[in-house]
């Protein structure tokens, strides 16, 4: 028995998984909830909450597009700005905007707590300065709003009756690492999120949110114990929508490119540290890591590879993948082609960037913005 026979049944089951994530990804761009403008349900608090680190060059088209934005709701608002610790003039632009809205106000952070990572403990010391009822609006500053973010995304959670929505900002990926690699963000979950059964199950293996854009309801929030609950944990968007289902609430991550828009990275070298950060603790553990990659590469490398040499089940799986990755591009407003087409480039990428993010948290060398990232071994 040759190589090549002992590689065909591979070839074969990541296809057949192949398709079956394509089958899903289908069912979940006709299904995602997307806010929209609709009646609006009576009004009530709301609080914004952004913190920020080293933000000067995004601050001031995050806290404009913020300020218009609030312009539009119909009940009691307060904006709060938490500025932790910046050292790139990010405090002047606060200050200087604060004077142009008064509606502004603007939070000096506190250095974290022991086991505290910096912005989970910026997250929390910016709700603890919010209305104690309400909804509460988590923005990270790289965000900017449309006008109608802050009705529609209310809207979408009251009228569904969860207590969380992660409106997933339109993503910007400009250059060939950003485009390569940022597209994935929305494919990850609409290709292996069943959305439909996460938003009615309690299961907190069924759970994908965006800490760029959270909605969330106050007492909802303070009942999971609110960041506190998720002090050290480097993916607190996920964790906190954890631990909301962990007390009895509902949420569901949503399709937001009509409401806000993300740039997250500028070129390759930030979205390798970017990921470096945080890809390590996606999937549980090293094991889990190994295991999540290799899974990647055998639907979407391998029957690519197989492809070449003139595989017919590789190609289906190959265009699966595309096919995939397109359908996602177009429910997220992203760009579908060619992009598409490199795939199972991005699986690689994304694959090395996992394994650089765990060597790195097993060498002790994480750190974002100037902070190390300490983590519990």
């Amino acid at each position: 028995m040759g190589f090549r026979d002992l590689l065909r049944p591979l070839v074969s089951a990541g296809t057949a998984l192949s398709l079956t994530s394509l089958a899903l990804t289908i069912d979940n761009a006709r299904r995602v909830r997307r806010p929209e403008l609709t009646d609006i349900p009576t009004p009530e608090s709301l609080s914004v909450l952004v913190p920020m680190r080293d933000e000067a060059e995004t601050a001031e088209r995050c806290l404009l597009a913020v300020l218009e934005a609030a312009d539009r709701w119909p009940g009691p608002i307060r904006i709060l700005v938490l500025d932790d610790g910046s050292v790139d003039g990010t405090d002047a632009v606060l200050a200087r905007l604060a004077q142009f809205d008064d509606r502004l106000d603007v939070l000096t952070g506190t250095a974290p707590p022991p086991d505290w990572l910096g912005k989970n403990w910026a997250c929390a010391q910016l709700a603890d300065d919010a209305f104690s009822d309400g909804v509460y609006i988590f923005l990270d500053a790289d965000v900017a709003v449309e006008p109608h973010a802050f009705t529609s995304s209310f809207a979408l959670l009251r009228n569904t009756g969860l207590d969380l929505v992660s409106p997933y900002p339109r993503q910007v990926a400009i250059g060939v690492g950003e485009r390569l690699v940022q597209p994935l963000l929305q494919w990850s979950w609409l290709s292996t999120l069943p959305l439909g059964l996460a938003e009615r199950s309690s299961r907190q293996s069924l759970t994908a949110a965006n800490g760029q854009f959270l909605v969330v309801d106050a007492a909802s929030y303070r009942r999971a114990g609110g960041h506190a609950a998720v002090h050290d944990v480097v993916l607190e968007d996920i964790a906190l929508l954890r631990a909301i289902k962990a007390a009895g609430g509902r949420g569901v991550v949503a399709e937001g490119s009509d409401v806000a828009t993300c740039r997250m990275y500028h070129g390759w070298r930030e979205v390798r540290a970017g990921y470096r950060k945080s890809l390590w603790s996606a999937f549980g553990s090293p094991g889990g890591t190994l295991a999540v990659t290799g899974l990647l590469c055998l639907m979407y490398v391998l029957p690519a590879a197989a492809a070449l040499f003139g595989s017919r089940a590789g190609l289906v799986g190959y265009l699966a993948g595309v096919a995939s990755r397109a359908i996602a591009a177009r429910a997220t407003d992203g760009r579908t082609w060619p992009d598409a087409f490199g795939h199972p480039l991005s699986i690689l990428v994304f694959t090395g960037l996992a394994v650089d993010s765990t060597l790195a948290r097993h060498r002790g060398e994480l750190e974002w913005k100037g902070r190390p990232i300490e983590v519990r071994r």
